[in-house]
């Protein structure tokens, strides 16, 4: 007999399916609505139609046996007391799956799943009256067209217009007096360079850098010294006057 049959394993091991199946749980309780695979999705329909059936039962044991799945009290708090009595009336097929067609990439069959009564949540609503308010306040922003418009259009060049003519004459006079009147403390290009040409004078050795072995024609190493004045090596011991 071939057992466990029934199911998908889903390339899984049962631990980590059922760690995937709570993560899905979680995710399908807190925004009543998930994009997942076909395969997945159809696994995970009759799971979640048995929580929300604990939900409509209302008992502290019914509590504990949701609390194993969903492993967050303020799931179970929503479970019990905003998504179960919803379906109060409703014996079952609590939930619903769309195909969405192949995923782009691996080609896996897409689908939605989502609770059949489902609230959109308000936060929608209120982007959308924000973006319209935003809209108007730009919209209100705008300069008026027509006579009003250009008076003030005319009146904001005029001031423009005066302000640039009153840069130009500060900047004319800034000119003039800098021709005139040089600054205080400054020396003229000239006088400059030829204090600098008698500093350089100055700070120049007589003898154009040379050192004093240099001069006198001595000097040891292996660079070349200057010829001795007698001519000839110098002896390597004094000699004997007889």
């Amino acid at each position: 007999m071939r057992h466990l049959v029934k199911g998908r394993k889903l390339g899984r091991t049962s631990s980590h399916r059922e760690a995937l199946f709570r993560n899905q749980l979680q995710s399908l309780m807190d925004h009543e609505r998930i994009i997942t695979t076909l395969p997945k999705a159809k696994e995970l329909r009759p799971l979640a139609e048995r929580v929300i059936t604990r939900g409509k039962q209302g008992t502290v044991h019914a509590r504990r046996w949701a609390l194993r799945w969903l492993l967050r009290r303020d799931l179970v708090k929503k479970l019990f007391d905003d998504i179960a009595p919803r379906f109060s009336e409703r014996p079952g097929g609590y939930l619903r799956i769309v195909k969405l067609g192949p995923r782009q990439g691996d080609g896996a069959e897409m689908a939605v799943i989502e609770m059949v009564d489902r609230v959109a949540p308000a936060g929608k609503d209120k982007d959308a009256g924000g973006k319209g308010g935003a809209k108007g306040a730009k919209g209100a922003a705008k300069p008026a067209r027509g006579k009003a418009g250009k008076a003030a259009g005319g009146e904001a060049g005029e001031a423009a217009a005066g302000a640039e003519a009153g840069e130009g004459e500060g900047k004319e006079k800034a000119a003039k007096t800098a021709k005139a009147k040089p600054a205080k403390g400054a020396k003229p290009a000239k006088a400059a360079a030829k204090g600098a040409r008698r500093t350089d004078r100055a700070a120049a050795p007589p003898d154009g850098g040379r050192g004093k072995k240099d001069r006198d024609g001595g000097g040891g190493g292996k660079r070349g010294n200057a010829p001795r004045a007698g001519g000839g090596r110098k002896p390597s011991s004094p000699q004997k006057t007889v």
